[in-house]
């Protein structure tokens, strides 16, 4: 039996769709034009990686306008100037804020799931935004006659009812994105905002029974957006020990662009718990050259000396377009390395005897 390999989750969107998506926010489309756009992209996107042999895919987020402001983008009470999350390379991303209560999800993720349950005959995943992401909209200064604690509890109640309809519905696992994780410490060095993060999270994790835990998982990575990321330069070593502390089961852990990978392995053995599977980082979203099966069974080979079988499994470092915008990245090259991890882990899994 072949070890479990997974994907992040977006997938760079098709020209067409950007320009759709653009030509709708200049008011020269309409919104069934652009829905149709959305579903000819999803469409395409699931026969493609299926094409992969990919056991478990997603929709790529073909129809999401970013992988953290998916579920509030279109709502009246906000405003564009939130927080800046700046990269490497210069480019800045703006959160958005909340100018008013209450609050409420406009298009929560399985919106999305049902949309791509029509095309896929595999196993779906669904990535959702954590609740420690969108805390972040919640201004510094304060909303008149609206607390953050009831910002707070209407957000992790709108979490827990998305997780749970995206579970009722069959996603084959819901994955927590958690990319802020390691950014916190670079905003934060005395932890106390990761340690918030992780508390904050685990309020709308600690809803779900063990048997349901089976079925959550988180993604940590330093961001890639465009050609950099956010936070690489913070040490792992600051994260890794909080993180395992999430009540979930699977965690998707870039990997692939560590300059020290050993050392992240030797992190993940010593503090990973018995009952949580690691999937690692084998892909590289922001390197353009394709990998070859071979590296991959390599880095897959290297993991296994530090996690038990039964407890490894492979994904990407990050999703390959997590904002709608990105076009540093083609959908041939993303869908080619999803194959190469795909065909490595299968070599892996044959010379660790598990075919």
């Amino acid at each position: 039996m072949m070890l479990p390999t997974e994907q992040v989750g977006s997938i760079p969107r098709p020209a067409a769709l950007i320009e759709g998506i653009q030509g709708f926010e200049a008011g020269r489309i309409s919104q069934p034009e652009l829905n149709a756009l959305y579903h000819s992209a999803v469409q395409d996107t699931i026969q493609r990686l299926e094409a992969t042999g990919s056991p478990v895919i997603t929709d790529g987020e073909q129809a999401k306008h970013s992988f953290a402001t998916y579920s509030i983008y279109g709502l009246e009470n906000l405003a564009p100037d939130g927080m800046p999350i700046s990269f490497a390379d210069g480019h800045i991303r703006n959160f958005p804020r909340i100018t008013a209560g209450p609050f409420r999800y406009k298009t929560p993720a399985d919106v999305y799931l049902e949309i791509a349950q029509r095309y896929a005959h595999v196993p779906l995943k669904q990535a959702v935004a954590s609740a420690s992401a969108l805390s972040l909209l919640y201004p510094q200064g304060g909303i008149p006659g609206y607390s953050r604690e009831q910002y707070l509890d209407a957000l992790i109640a709108e979490q827990e009812g998305e997780i749970r309809r995206c579970l009722r519905k069959g996603a084959h696992v819901v994955q927590m994105d958690f990319t802020e994780g390691r950014l916190s410490l670079k905003l934060d060095p005395t932890r106390r905002l990761l340690h918030s993060f992780i508390d904050l999270n685990n309020l709308v994790l600690e809803r779900f029974s063990p048997e349901e835990r089976k079925r959550l998982g988180v993604h940590t990575c330093p961001g890639a957006d465009r050609h950099s990321s956010h936070s690489a330069e913070v040490d792992y070593a600051e994260l890794l020990p909080r993180l395992f502390e999430l009540q979930a089961v699977n965690f998707y852990i870039q990997l692939a662009s560590e300059p020290d990978r050993k050392r992240v392995l030797k992190m993940i053995r010593e503090h990973a718990k018995d009952e949580q599977r690691i999937f690692v980082g084998v892909i590289d979203p922001l390197d353009p050259r394709v990998e070859t099966p071979e590296e991959v069974r390599d880095r897959v080979l290297e993991a296994a000396e530090y996690i038990p079988l039964d407890r490894l499994g492979t994904t990407d470092d990050c999703g390959f377009a997590p904002f709608a915008d990105d076009t540093s990245r083609t959908r041939e090259t993303a869908f080619e390395k999803i194959r190469a991890r795909v065909a490595g882990t299968a070599l892996a899994s044959k010379v660790l005897g598990l075919e």
